[in-house]
């Protein structure tokens, strides 16, 4: 075996070679099978292996830790790295695999089935953001250990800021929550939790809600690693609550964030806002468990 994974590491640079020759980027496509050009599975984990393991990304965000571990990923197999890497499915569609960068257990695909045929290059790294291990299962060996068979999905929305520091999108609630808040005194402070289903005598317009949330602005959130987006959002969170009058802060993991105002909490770097499973304008009905 050992014999074996070498031939691979050392077929990377005529591999490579070959690459280059035909100038093919990895937008496109390779027969599979090809003898010259298609990569196995097999070959193309010792290839990645041998090729990232002990790479850093410590301290880098997120979006540019991916990006740059994708740069790596076409340096380590011959091919021209793109200005910038198209939205395609798969990421690397010329030798069809995905790379999911991994620092927990629990891979989720988002917003497709799981190709049988399909190479899944699964890069793990470490706390401190060094690659540990790079191994590539098919869809088929994946399918074995999804034990739902459903389909995870994500929505997404894209932000278009008007250059203002503040901004309130939308001036009006929803009929319903207008109803609810119109000619009403509001509450300056609140004794119930945040997670607390919400009721007539507590809801706040979303004018309001504007009000007292801009008062963030400026205000420094601890530096938790800029890595930590998770941990980030949570302090925002927290802010949100004190903010908009909670003497306490509490986080169910629900939908929406602060269920007493039916209220979402997003922190961005970016103008892309990952909704999750709901959007904004779903007309479904939240009903207390």
């Amino acid at each position: 075996m050992g014999g074996d994974k070498e031939q691979q590491i050392r077929d990377k640079e005529e591999f490579a070679a070959r690459i280059a020759e035909t100038g093919y980027t990895i937008y496109d496509p390779i027969e599979p099978g090809d003898p010259r050009l298609w990569l196995s599975a097999a070959t193309l984990e010792a290839i990645l292996d041998k090729g990232l393991r002990g790479f850093s990304v410590k301290g880098l965000p997120l979006r540019t830790r991916s990006k740059v571990i994708k740069a790596e990923v076409c340096w380590c197999l011959g091919y021209p790295v793109p200005r910038s890497f198209k939205k395609t499915q798969p990421r690397f569609p010329g030798q069809d695999f995905d790379t999911y960068i991994q620092k927990a257990d629990n891979l989720q695909v988002w917003n497709e089935d799981v190709h049988p045929t399909r190479r899944y290059v699964i890069i793990r790294i470490t706390t401190e953001g060094v690659v540990d291990r790079v191994k590539v299962v098919t869809g088929a060996a994946l399918a074995k250990l999804d034990r739902t068979g459903t389909l995870t999905q994500k929505y997404q929305a894209r932000m278009v800021s008007a250059g203002k520091a503040a901004e309130l999108v939308s001036r009006l609630d929803t009929d319903l929550v207008r109803k609810i808040v119109l000619k009403r005194r509001f509450p300056k402070r609140y004794t119930e939790s945040p997670t607390n289903y919400p009721d007539e005598s507590c809801l706040l317009p979303i004018r309001e809600v504007f009000a007292r949330v801009k008062k963030l602005l400026n205000l420094r959130i601890p530096d938790v690693g800029i890595d930590q987006e998770r941990n980030r959002g949570a302090t925002l969170h927290l802010l949100v609550c004190e903010r908009l009058g909670y003497a306490e802060y509490q986080n169910g993991g629900s939908i929406p964030d602060v269920t007493h105002q039916l209220l979402e909490v997003k922190l961005q770097t970016a103008p892309t806002i990952d909704l999750g499973l709901v959007t904004p304008d779903s007309q479904s009905r939240w009903t207390s468990p």
